[in-house]
């Protein structure tokens, strides 16, 4: 499954971004706990070289509370402020301030050296389409200062947010990079909902995911649908078909509803905590995941 995204205003946004990263101290940014290293964009990561940083894995409830510690960790070591949180939930995110503090102290430090005193740190909020930008901000401002949605390219243009408490936001445009050097990454994205739903083909990522949940959490599907066998990955997506009566007409089995049950479930959190990579060295989503996509419409009806 080849997946790219790269519409004309995200070549804009990056000059954008170019250009405000002279006005910012700190980088906060958001990446989705379940695939932590598939939504994090490497331009965003290189053009920031140099400036303090504060990793927020969002969505950390949505993910293996076991799996964000790795993260964490792993973040850590790097040099990197991190935080697992839920933005939607303020207190979540009690310790950004203290974090921000941590992450800028020797700029704070030179401030003071220089009798400048009470600059607020301006730091710019940056990440994918639909990582949780405009809501991290708006919990941290305790206002609806930024534009939210549920799917990606909300957030049109350059905002910039002052909360009076030693911190100003900057709210930058979601944006993805030109190509996928890791194909898998950009299943990943699809899967958490960073790209966008009518560039896929949904039956195709269900079995994707089937194969990994197999895979790495085995009791799930059983355990949610009902199954009563296994076998491949399209015969349990025809028990999850059936089994929740998506079905066409002459009874034919239809698998993009099944898909759009099986997807929405797993992003919404229904499914359980579950992380779709680990940091080098533990399970990642397989490649081999979802092989039998092709065989879909020849077992048993169509779409």
């Amino acid at each position: 499954m080849e997946i790219q995204w790269y519409p004309g205003h995200m070549t804009k946004a990056k000059r954008q971004m170019q250009e405000d990263l002279k006005l910012i101290d700190l980088i906060i940014e958001l990446i989705d706990a379940r695939a932590p290293e598939s939504s994090r964009n490497p331009d965003i990561r290189h053009m920031g070289e140099g400036k303090a940083r504060l990793i927020i894995l969002n969505k950390a409830d949505l993910a293996d509370e076991r799996v964000n510690r790795e993260w964490k960790q792993f973040y850590t070591g790097q040099g990197a402020q991190v935080l697992a949180a839920d933005s939607r939930k303020k207190t979540d995110l009690k310790q950004v301030q203290a974090l921000v503090q941590e992450a800028c102290r020797e700029k704070i430090a030179r401030d003071a050296r220089r009798g400048i005193k009470n600059r607020p740190v301006r730091a710019m909020v940056a990440g994918i389409p639909n990582v949780g930008k405009s809501t991290f901000i708006n919990s941290v401002a305790g206002r609806a200062s930024a534009k939210t949605g549920n799917k990606p390219g909300v957030t049109k243009g350059k905002q910039w947010i002052h909360l009076g408490r030693g911190l100003d936001l900057l709210d930058t445009p979601g944006i993805l990079w030109p190509k996928f050097d890791d194909p898998e990454a950009g299943v990943r994205l699809a899967l958490i909902g960073s790209v966008k739903d009518e560039l896929l083909n949904a039956a195709e990522l269900s079995l994707r995911l089937i194969g990994f949940l197999r895979e790495a959490y085995p009791q799930v599907l059983a355990g949610r649908y009902h199954l009563e066998e296994t076998g491949n990955d399209v015969r349990i997506l025809e028990q999850i078909a059936r089994n929740r009566n998506c079905l066409a007409g002459g009874g034919e089995i239809s698998y993009d509803k099944a898909s759009a049950i099986l997807l929405d479930e797993f992003r919404k959190g229904v499914l359980g905590r579950i992380s779709l990579e680990r940091p080098a060295g533990g399970e990642t989503f397989s490649p081999e995941s979802g092989a039998d996509a092709e065989n879909i419409g020849k077992q048993g009806g169509g779409n």
